[in-house]
């Protein structure tokens, strides 16, 4: 039998998980009591001549006895589906996992099929990058997180104790509405209070003081006025009520207002996936499927390749012009109609078809 050489690695003092995979006294097809090591976490290479074992150890072997103890480990249901799969003529196979085998030859025409697509494993990995992946502002470099109530009650909770906290909410004007107008909606709404310039007043006293050169941006309307870490047991289902106040009156955004330490505090929190102005795509499975038109390279469509004229083929020979065949595609008898139809009319635009191709400037080029 011709040798197999592959990646030795056996180290018994390794754990576990870094054990590699042994073979002992393979009989199958025409190996002669093979035993064999293979390291895992590496990419092994079995090579060999024809008739060697390479398919007989892969395929036959290792293959076939973690597929047989992959359809073991199901219930008798499924099992009767299957069949029934024989073990192979082996003394011990130590270390096996189920194992992917991929035949060696095309099975498909298409062209964005590749390994992790016919084998179902690039399902599992844009599902993880989809899972874990995080989006950075290219403008602050931080973290676009789309915030939840549950943020905005562990934030006021781990405040100091007996911190007084205002939850508020920008004052947006909606439609046509004048400032004074969206007060009293607000207040036939149920609102009392609105913060001004850092004052907390009644929304009745700042009709009395609003004119028109008065901003919305400069007032908050006051949603509710807690007390940070009090024993109370409704106090944190309160805040998540009044947080997703906030968040439907201020178009899905939420301010907390306090002191620590005499100074003052505003916390912004936004459920936008959004951050210094830009409003950013949360990750999704499609965002990372290359044969997706939603994830797909916008240049390649997920080809990996583009169609398109590339100077050099075109024009082999820069030193010919145009009328000595420099273009060649224009050569032969059916496709030199396109050359003669431009040396014919060249005269109209002043087309030089006698001077040398790399003489040309861009614009005629």
């Amino acid at each position: 039998m011709c040798p197999i050489y592959f990646s030795m690695q056996n180290n018994p003092s390794k754990s576990g998980a870094e054990k590699p995979i042994t073979v002992v006294n393979s009989r199958v097809n025409n190996l002669k009591g093979l035993s064999v090591s293979i390291p895992r976490n590496k990419l092994v290479v079995i090579t060999g001549l024809s008739g060697s074992g390479k398919s007989s150890l892969a395929f036959d072997t290792l293959y076939a006895d973690g597929q047989r103890r992959y359809v073991e480990s199901l219930s008798a249901y499924a099992r009767q589906f299957l069949g029934r799969m024989d073990k192979p003529d082996v003394d011990a196979i130590h270390g096996i996992s189920p194992a992917i085998a991929i035949e060696q030859k095309v099975k498909t025409r298409n062209p964005r099929s590749t390994v992790g697509s016919s084998t179902e494993v690039y399902e599992y990995i844009k599902l993880l990058f989809a899972r874990i992946g995080k989006t950075y502002s290219p403008v602050s470099g931080r973290l676009v997180k789309r915030h939840r109530e549950t943020d905005i009650t562990d934030h006021i909770l781990a405040l100091e104790r007996g911190t007084d906290v205002l939850i508020c909410a920008p004052l947006l004007l909606n439609g046509d509405r004048k400032l004074d107008q969206q007060l009293q909606v607000l207040m036939q709404q149920g609102f009392s209070r609105i913060m001004r310039q850092g004052r907390i007043m009644r929304i009745e006293d700042a009709l009395k003081e609003i004119d028109g050169r008065t901003r919305p941006k400069d007032c908050f309307l006051v949603v509710d006025r807690v007390k940070a870490a009090t024993e109370d047991p409704d106090l944190p289902a309160r805040i998540a009520d009044s947080a997703q106040i906030a968040f439907y009156e201020g178009k899905g955004k939420c301010l907390l207002h306090y002191r620590v330490k005499e100074k003052e505090q505003l916390v912004e929190f936004s459920n936008q996936f959004e951050l210094d102005g830009i409003r950013f795509t949360e990750p999704s499975v499609n965002m990372f499927t290359f044969n997706n038109p939603f994830g797909a390279c916008k240049t390649c469509e997920g080809f990996g390749s583009i169609i398109g004229i590339s100077e050099e083929l075109v024009v082999p020979n820069k030193n010919l012009s145009v009328y000595d065949g420099a273009v060649v595609c224009w050569r032969g008898e059916k496709m030199s109609e396109w050359k003669n139809q431009l040396i014919n009319n060249a005269y109209l635009f002043d087309f030089p078809i006698h001077k040398p191709y790399n003489e040309l400037s861009d614009e005629q080029r």
